[in-house]
């Protein structure tokens, strides 16, 4: 029986995405086959009820082809304290397996680029990076990459953002496609601290000039947090000729930085200038709709059933970054795993905390309007007046938009707190920071300060 049994999950595991199956079946057992009658045995009740969901024709169809007679297939909880049967790999023999014998290690051999590995992993990739309003542009210059690396229209390509916004799945989704459509394209992406390190390494082996000439010989060089760079002067000088060189070859480079290059202390200005001359492209904080669409992809993607209110539950309460977002979408599947519940049954029990700014401290309506007049070096009085100069009119909306994302104020509330009477006014100034904020750098780094200053 558990011969066949082995069949059937080696079976699943091709008819289904390997992430699928690696969530959803180590731990899932053939308990019994009688008079046409299998029993599927699952460790909790939530991991049953998606079995029975999502699974119940895959595994029935894996069944028949083994020649397993299914009039009715059943799926059950086993209890913990029931013996479990062999894992998989012991199905066939409990034999321990021959130990093979000593080889000795082979140097792994080096690419065309001369660096053993590019550095890419494969989980990064663009189809399973979401799409919204906070990097739909970013997005479409990744795509014009992929479609021509090297093209002066966007090389260099510079995109920054705060941590957790996505910067290192776009970028080496970026170079995983180019490699895919051509595998001869020699790519290499590295972390700044890595690039660092490895350049110090060639100094002390006395091999600099073959570091600068294995650069030389990319199509793409990716840099990650390119930040790291503030105060290792000599490593900012090699990368400027790196970087001279393979511009010069129309090589593609792709940076991505916490900051704009100029905002980076210690970077020279020659190199700022040079890394931002095609523009300076960034990652915002996810609106509610784009939180959502990222959970309902993770979801989709883990072969995940989770209610829509929890997902909204999540989008409306985690507001700082896609990592954290992904952190308590991880939390409470675990715990709907350990307490066999449903996510949406782990929420209302209170298992997981409504923080709507986790880490951050909560901020009153008030503070956030003290906190934009000082920074835009108002008094609270001028800028919620009647004035229509303009840099007071932006920081009256300014607040207004802070007011309405941060805090989830409704229009006639904000009103009431930024001194305006009609809350169409209110809803005419969260739209336009709102359609601003896609394309003027400036006021996306505004606003970004000014909600560190909030919850700092």
């Amino acid at each position: 029986m558990f011969d066949v049994w082995k069949k059937v999950l080696d079976e699943v595991e091709q008819a289904i995405p390997r992430e699928q199956f690696a969530t959803w079946f180590p731990d899932i057992e053939l308990v019994e086959i009688k008079d046409g009658v299998v029993v599927v045995g699952a460790p909790n009740i939530f991991k049953m009820n998606q079995l029975q969901k999502r699974y119940a024709g895959v595994l029935e169809d894996a069944l028949k082809h083994n020649e397993v007679e299914v009039t009715k297939l059943q799926f059950t909880v086993i209890s913990s304290s029931k013996p479990k049967v062999r894992p998989r790999e012991n199905l066939i023999s409990s034999a321990p397996p021959p130990v093979a014998p000593a080889t000795p290690k082979v140097k792994k051999p080096q690419s065309a680029s001369g660096f053993t590995s590019n550095g890419l992993s494969p989980r990064y990739q663009i189809d399973n990076f979401v799409i919204g309003s906070n990097n739909d542009l970013a997005v479409s210059v990744a795509k014009n990459i992929i479609d021509n690396p090297g093209a002066t229209t966007y090389n260099p390509f510079f995109l920054y953002g705060g941590p957790g916004l996505g910067k290192t799945h776009l970028v080496q989704a970026i170079g995983n496609t180019l490699l895919r459509n051509d595998p001869s394209l020699r790519i290499f992406y590295t972390p700044m601290s890595g690039f660092y390190a490895d350049f110090i390494k060639s100094i002390g082996n006395n091999k600099g000039s073959e570091f600068h000439q294995k650069f030389k010989t990319l199509d793409v060089l990716i840099i990650d947090d390119f930040q790291m760079i503030t105060g290792k002067d000599a490593s900012q000088t090699e990368f400027f000729d790196i970087f001279n060189d393979l511009y010069q070859l129309n090589k593609q480079i792709i940076v991505t930085s916490d900051r704009l290059p100029s905002q980076i202390k210690t970077v020279d200005e020659r190199l700022a200038s040079r890394l931002s001359m095609r523009g300076a492209f960034d990652l915002q904080l996810p609106q509610f709709e784009d939180k959502c669409a990222i959970l309902r992809s993770k979801a989709d993607f883990r072969g995940v059933e989770i209610e829509s209110e929890a997902i909204e539950y999540l989008a409306e309460n985690v507001k700082t970054n896609i990592r954290d977002l992904e952190g308590e979408f991880e939390k409470l599947l675990a715990i709907a795993d350990l307490k066999n519940m449903t996510p949406l049954q782990v929420i209302s029990d209170g298992y997981v905390s409504a923080n709507r700014n986790p880490g951050h401290k909560t901020v009153s309506a008030r503070q956030v309007v003290e906190k934009v007049a000082k920074y835009y070096q108002l008094s609270v009085n001028e800028m919620c007046g009647k004035s229509r100069v303009s840099h007071i009119k932006t920081a009256r909306q300014v607040a207004m938009y802070i007011l309405s994302k941060e805090l989830g104020m409704s229009t006639t509330k904000i009103a009431y707190e930024v001194g305006v009477k009609d809350h169409t006014t209110v809803m005419h100034g969260i739209k336009k920071i709102t359609n601003d904020l896609k394309l003027d750098f400036s006021l996306r780094d505004q606003i970004a300060t000014i909600r560190d200053q909030i919850y700092g």
